[in-house]
């Protein structure tokens, strides 16, 4: 257990490493994948392939659809003769003219009108609304037995009621009264209805019947040899091969094989990023929140294809892959962009069809995308750089279309429109990167703007409790805005951090010297006192920060600011009335320094701070004095975890004197000629 709280770090890296490995696994294509790429109209690469087994040739989809559709056409629709209803409507019949009087000449019509209706019912009435078309051939089932009619031999509703009366006029009419024909006429109804239901059973088990392969390749036959252009039939037998060895029964043995080869070579990308970030970006490697954001990131884009591809593999140019960088972009830097989009493509791979092609335009409009998107908080230059990638993929896409085909008669505008929805869905990365700063605790470009507004509600308050402090942090943040900008430093951060790393100096502002109009606090205290109070602020500001829900990278400013430096006024002081004092007592928590901005803002602060004392300033004076200030940060070694280079301090320091010198508006003194 101790070893375990100890490396509890390492081991969640592990575990990381390890999760991310197995998911990817688990919406990998279960069994066997083929070996070889199929690639409609492009010379075969491989060796000469010959049959590794017999196989039978699958049929396209297209010649499956038009033996469907042959079969459909030649089954009838189905139709149900109601004998019931017939019966019922004679037993009707007799019913009726029961009641009406009997004579030898009477019992004759009568006679003669139920052989009208025993003829008109024996053809068969269908409804009016029923559809028919002329001359169709539908199977007309009655109770024992089924048979084949033409609709032309049937009556409809309205046709057999003229029948009806026609033939009720050759056999007496004028014995025919006006109730009694209505009563005939309501005799006649439809017996005959349409069987959805029956029809498209028989449909289907005709379509199900359809045999789904032409012909056999022996084992050892050629399927097609080294050169030959996949088209027609030996694309036809690649496929069918594909499919025979993808549809193979495999025994759990070899299914443990597979899962093993698939986890091996997912494994390998995943281990690559994580010693890529180790070697070349440890803050981000030893950060398990954002080791945790990007691994998340990556599995996201992997989990989005599987759900396309699934749906159907068309689609999958739809699938906004450029987020990726992009996010990225936002979070980290370009290197660790274009690491992760490739990583995640070399895992998408094993996903998509023609993955070749796939690749090739993701890593092209990956790169256009974390090249043209700096500053992704800029509306602008969001909209310029999605109409740049989508051009990307269009101008692509017709090139292959062109390798293929030899012309664009075969270009598909619905891809193109795929290549438009994919553009649309990477707009909303910017509310997607909201999320994630919600989520993992980081920040963005776009919250940093938000935080150098100078009306933000903590600025305001430092500005009313401690104008001094304000205007010496506004100070600080534009001459570390300027050296941040000279070595390559992140310019934003930069500024932010300046701007809220005194924000502690509100709980007692008085303290402060740049507070103070003529009187100050500490002369009454002893210098223990006064400089547990001057050290205390950046707890102070610390815990204002925390309250204000200020991000975890504008808090390091306020904790690293002063490092582990001393309060060396008071310490000073101390000394010479007592020689055995604790230093520590003058001396600030630190951490030091672990970054280039943060750095930067501890050389800044310090040099605007002191260079209020400088009397009777000349430019020599503030050079000199930017030299001893930052001579003094290096002999403490405050510089020792920050990723800065002392070549990058000279400039810094160069940077911090120009600007100390512009603001007193002084200028080098030259020596006489």
């Amino acid at each position: 257990m101790l070893l375990f709280y100890r490396y509890q770090a390492a081991f969640y890296r592990a575990f990381l490493c390890l999760f991310t490995t197995a998911v990817v696994v688990y919406v990998l294509p279960r069994g066997a994948s083929f070996q070889y790429e199929i690639q409609e109209g492009k010379p075969w690469q491989y060796e000469t392939l010959l049959a590794p087994y017999d196989f039978p040739i699958q049929k396209s989809k297209e010649e499956l659809s038009r033996e469907r559709e042959a079969l459909v056409a030649n089954i009838p629709r189905y139709f149900i003769y109601d004998d019931k209803s017939v019966n019922t409507t004679l037993e009707s019949f007799d019913q009726y003219v029961a009641t009406l009087p009997a004579t030898p000449e009477f019992n004759a019509i009568i006679i003669n009108w139920r052989t009208v209706l025993e003829e008109i019912y024996a053809k068969g009435v269908i409804a009016d609304s029923q559809i028919l078309v002329e001359n169709e051939s539908i199977a007309l089932v009655h109770e024992t037995r089924q048979t084949t009619v033409s609709t032309s031999d049937l009556f409809s509703e309205k046709e057999a009621k003229e029948d009806l009366i026609k033939q009720l006029e050759l056999f007496g009419s004028d014995v025919l009264s006006e109730s009694t024909l209505q009563y005939l006429l309501s005799l006649v109804v439809p017996n005959i209805s349409y069987d959805d239901g029956l029809t498209r059973q028989f449909r289907s088990e005709a379509v199900a019947g359809v045999v789904l392969v032409r012909g056999l390749v022996t084992k050892g036959t050629r399927v097609i040899a080294r050169g030959e252009v996949v088209e027609g039939e030996k694309l036809q037998k690649l496929q069918s091969l594909q499919q025979e060895f993808e549809s193979q029964t495999w025994t759990q043995s070899n299914t443990i094989w597979i899962i093993l080869g698939y986890s091996l070579l997912v494994l390998i990308p995943v281990l690559l990023l994580f010693v890529f970030l180790w070697r070349t970006r440890p803050t981000v490697f030893e950060n398990n929140k954002r080791l945790t954001f990007l691994c998340v990131n990556v599995l996201l884009m992997v989990l989005l294809t599987k759900a396309v591809v699934d749906v159907d593999p068309q689609y999958v140019y739809a699938v906004p892959i450029c987020m990726l960088p992009l996010i990225m972009r936002t979070f980290f830097d370009t290197r660790i962009a274009l690491f992760a989009l490739m990583i995640t493509l070399f895992l998408i791979a094993f996903l998509v069809p023609n993955s070749y092609e796939f690749i090739y335009l993701q890593i092209m409009a990956g790169i256009l995308a974390s090249l043209t998107v700096n500053d992704l908080y800029r509306r602008a230059k969001l909209f310029i750089s999605v109409g740049l990638i989508v051009g990307l993929y269009a101008v692509s896409y017709v090139a292959f279309t062109l390798i293929h085909d030899g012309n664009l008669l075969q270009l598909s505008y619905d891809v193109l429109l795929l290549f438009v929805i994919n553009g649309l869905a990477i707009l909303f990365v910017q509310p997607l990167i909201y999320i994630f700063e919600k989520v993992f605790g980081l920040v963005s470009d776009a919250s940093l703007l938000e935080l150098s507004d100078t009306n933000s509600k903590l600025l305001r308050e430092l500005a009313d409790k401690a104008p001094g402090t304000f205007q010496h942090s506004l100070q600080v943040a534009n001459i570390a805005e300027a050296a941040a900008n000279a070595i390559g430093a992140n310019t934003l951060l930069t500024r932010v951090g300046a701007l809220y790393h005194d924000i502690g100096k509100m709980k007692n502002p008085v303290f402060f010297s740049e507070n103070q109009a003529s009187y100050s606090p500490h002369d009454e205290l002893d210098p223990q006192v006064s400089a547990k109070i001057i050290i205390d602020h950046v707890l102070n500001g610390i815990t204002s920060a925390r309250k204000a829900k200020l991000p975890d990278r504008v808090i390091d400013f306020i904790r690293t600011h002063h490092g582990t430096t001393t309060v060396l006024y008071f310490l000073q002081q101390a000394q010479q009335d007592n020689t055995e004092i604790d230093v520590e007592q003058f001396q600030y928590p630190g951490p030091k320094p672990f970054s280039k901005e943060t750095a930067i803002v501890m050389i800044s602060d310090g040099v605007e701070a002191a260079s209020k004392s400088i009397k009777e300033p000349t430019a020599e004076k503030i050079i000199a004095f930017v030299d001893k200030i930052v001579n003094r940060l290096l002999a403490e070694k405050q510089f020792l975890e920050a990723n800065i280079t002392l070549r990058e301090i000279e400039t810094v320091k160069q940077v911090l004197a120009e600007k100390l010198i512009s603001s007193y508006h002084l200028r080098v003194s030259y020596p006489e000629q």
